[in-house]
């Protein structure tokens, strides 16, 4: 007779989209981008942009790791288009 052994699935690796503060990209562009991909009404989107010139960096949000490369990838071409040098990484959530 066999044994059945229940395994124990970890949920996917998470990764947190992360702006850096530069002292060149406008705060109106920085809230624009964030309600424009991130789906932020404009109080969350100032406070993000906000925690990002006061504290040098700020999360506009936790995805899996697709979805926030291609966040990233949608910014920083957002950003390139308008001639900001705004920066955008993703890096893994730790829980």
């Amino acid at each position: 007779m066999l044994e059945r052994r229940t395994q124990k699935i970890k949920p996917p690796q998470m990764f947190q989209v992360v702006m850096l503060n530069d002292d060149y990209t406008p705060m109106e562009f920085v809230v624009h981008v964030i309600q424009e991909f991130f789906g932020k009404d404009l109080e969350a989107a100032t406070q993000i942009m906000l925690k990002i010139h006061l504290d040098g960096k700020g999360v506009c949000g936790v995805y899996s790791r697709d979805v926030a490369a291609t966040k990233v990838d949608r910014v920083l071409e957002s950003a390139n288009k308008a001639g900001h040098p705004l920066k955008c990484v993703s890096e893994p959530v730790d829980f």
